[in-house]
């Protein structure tokens, strides 16, 4: 393909990502997920009481409606299959908002909802907030005592044991369990219509599918147990339970940034708060909302609630991309893009965590903080893909940039970060997103875990970002045996087909990415089988249009192999860093793939993409990353620029 078309399309997308750089130097761009998130906003503004704000519900309401889909109900991302639980909260919601239940569009709905068996099929967590509205029993959710804060750390629950997203969520959330407040909706609006039989008759709840024998039998057992124990507990060891409860999400309200900066525990710490009768002009209250209405995107049209904000990811991410496209066989110079650079991994630096021992350390307490959070500010859960991230783009620009490997401005950070890093390896040799060792599978077949993504274990995708990382600081798998556990972990990581697994993005395609760039790092050899069998994987893969594309059904339980998807661009690019890491920059279908991205950029320089290209739970909860579309295709296009104007085969830096 003529590097003149591909020099273009460089020009367009680096102009247009620059002009996304915020006054300070940071890049953040939305971050979606589906229907629930906004649905469940309104819904809780009404379980407070709220003032009631027409214009802002309204906005939220045409952004409901737009996501119904054609099959009447709203998927878990663009273009998936009917899911009752976020159908049940967005008929909910636009019913509080106002919509009739006559409405062509709410008829459609309730029709869909019922032939899928009505809300009495919804997931654990939409019950608890059904629960709080009185339409479904809290025996409709199993028992979640809050004692369970007084367990002890060996025994087989404790919350060190589950991933940070679930402490976070559970330690405010038992604590509105055990007070069981009723909404006050003042509107007095039900959904009584949504269920096959009155909830108060339905005697069987639904579970999931990866809960199996003999672990549902067990945790069966003790939910029976637990349900008929529970209004004997004492009540003094019950306010004890909510005393340490309050506490730990004291410690952890994270100012107007929210308890572990993401919206369900923002929102079960204000339901918690409101429950133990605190009142809204309380601190704690006022930050707790200010966090929660931060999250809000608000157009002229219609308005949504994200599910957290991604600044860290995004300046990191946009700061490679920008790297890319200024490096070597760029037709102009560089200067603008590198004072760019320097601006965003100025803003970068500070965020470092290096006071705060976050609840990472009470698997690790000898280990020193170092590392970066996802968001503005996230000091007690900082994870391992940003920090490497952040530290692949500080030693590049020490390495790259005007004054070139001189730079010794980003020394300490780096080492810091590199220390944390190494100092959570879990003992399999892989790294998970912000715990070590958190992979007691068992926690996930407890009746509460329905979702299937109550713990944090290592995965390929982190992993290889950790690899990168240590190969590109100069770290070989020969001479650190960190680095060659977690090469041994990748190579047994490693799918029949080839592919890996892409934990936090979608999916085999973002995983295989993320490893082929691991591997390119720590100059694995060429003919090494793993690399040899991903390239073959990705090359089979590709769309008759020259892209890449997956969605979220990859994710079903039981893998059979890839299944076709539209093309996207970030995905597209994903596939392109891969081969290109594995040595076919010359391959015809890394030139189909870059066909694909240059016939797709739009006139503003980024492409569209409509489409869920990552993942916050497997199976439960996509992510839509606004900025993807925006740096990764531009990250690919000058990859390879950059290898074909300096006749290389692979890059030298470890993403």
């Amino acid at each position: 393909m003529a590097l003149g078309q591909i020099e273009a399309a460089i020009s367009r997308a680096q102009k247009a990502l620059l002009g996304q750089q915020r006054p300070d130097g940071h890049f953040v761009f939305e971050l979606e997920a589906d229907v629930s998130i906004p649905a469940e906003y309104i819904l809780f503004r009404h379980f407070l009481g709220d003032p009631a704000d027409a214009e802002l519900e309204e906005k939220i309401a045409v952004y409901l409606r737009r996501h119904q889909t054609a099959d009447d109900g709203w998927p878990l991302f663009a273009e998936g299959a009917f899911n009752t639980s976020s159908s049940v909260k967005a008929y909910f919601a636009l019913k509080m908002i106002g919509d009739s239940p006559d409405a062509p569009h709410m008829k459609r709905a309730r029709a869909a909802i019922l032939k899928h068996g009505g809300a009495a099929n919804t997931n654990v967590f939409t019950r608890s907030l059904l629960s709080l509205y009185g339409a479904t029993p809290w025996r409709s959710v199993p028992v979640m005592p809050v004692e369970l804060m007084h367990l002890p750390r060996w025994f087989p629950f404790h919350l060190s044991k589950i991933s940070y997203w679930a402490r976070t969520v559970l330690a405010p959330l038992v604590v509105v369990h055990a007070l069981k407040p009723k909404a006050r909706n003042p509107r007095n609006v039900g959904i009584e219509e949504l269920f096959i039989e009155p909830a108060d008759q339905v005697r069987r709840w639904p579970g999931a599918p990866h809960q199996t024998f003999p672990w549902t039998m067990i945790f069966g057992g003790i939910d029976h147990v637990l349900r008929w124990l529970e209004p004997y507990f004492p009540k003094r060891s019950q306010k004890r339970a909510i005393d340490k409860a309050v506490a730990f999400v004291t410690e952890r309200l994270n100012g107007e940034d929210g308890l572990g900066a993401i919206y369900p525990a923002m929102a079960y710490s204000a339901m918690m708060f409101h429950a133990l009768g605190v009142p809204a002009s309380d601190p704690r209250m006022i930050q707790v909302r200010k966090a929660i209405d931060g999250l809000l995107i608000i157009r002229a049209d219609e308005a949504y609630c994200q599910p957290c904000v991604s600044p860290v990811w995004d300046t990191a991410l946009a700061s490679h991309a920008l790297m890319e496209s200024a490096g070597a066989g760029a037709k102009t110079p560089g200067e603008q893009t590198g004072a760019s650079v320097r601006e965003a991994l100025s803003w970068l630096a500070p965020r470092q965590v290096l006071d705060v021992a976050g609840d990472w350390a009470t698997q690790k307490p000898h280990v020193r903080p170092g590392g970066w959070a996802f968001q503005y500010a996230n000091p007690h859960y900082p994870d391992l893909d940003d920090t490497a991230v952040v530290v692949l783009a500080m030693d590049r620009a020490a390495k790259t940039l005007p004054g070139g490997g001189k730079d010794a401005s980003y020394d300490e950070a780096i080492s810091r970060a590199k220390e944390w890093i190494l100092g959570l390896q879990s003992a399999n040799g892989g790294f998970g997103a912000f715990d070590a060792d958190n992979d007691r599978e068992y926690l996930n077949a407890i009746p509460f875990a329905d979702h299937g993504a109550l713990l944090d274990p290592p995965t390929a995708d982190v992993t290889a970002r950790c690899v990168s990382m240590l190969a590109q600081l100069g770290e070989t798998a020969r001479a650190n045996p960190a680095l060659a556990s977690a090469v041994d972990y990748l190579i047994e990581e490693q799918e029949e087909d080839g592919s890996w697994f892409g934990r936090w993005g979608m999916n085999y395609i973002y995983g295989t990415w993320s490893v082929l760039s691991a591997f390119n790092a720590i100059d694995a050899d060429r003919g090494l089988e793993a690399v040899q069998k991903a390239a073959a994987w990705l090359k089979r893969i590709q769309n008759a249009d020259g892209g890449w594309g997956e969605d979220g059904e990859s994710y079903a339980l039981e893998y059979k192999g890839y299944e076709p998807a539209p093309s996207t661009s970030s995905q597209t690019a994903w596939a392109l860093l891969g081969l290109m890491a594995a040595g076919e920059v010359d391959s015809q279908e890394v030139a189909k793939g870059l066909r694909y991205l240059t016939k797709t950029q739009a006139g503003d320089g980024f492409w569209t993409e409509n489409r869920f290209t990552a993942t916050g739970f497997p199976r439960v909860f996509y992510l839509r990353y606004h900025g993807y579309s925006k740096f990764f295709p531009l990250w690919a296009l000058a990859r390879y620029r950059n290898l074909k104007s300096g006749n290389r085969l692979t890059t030298q830096f470890g993403i």
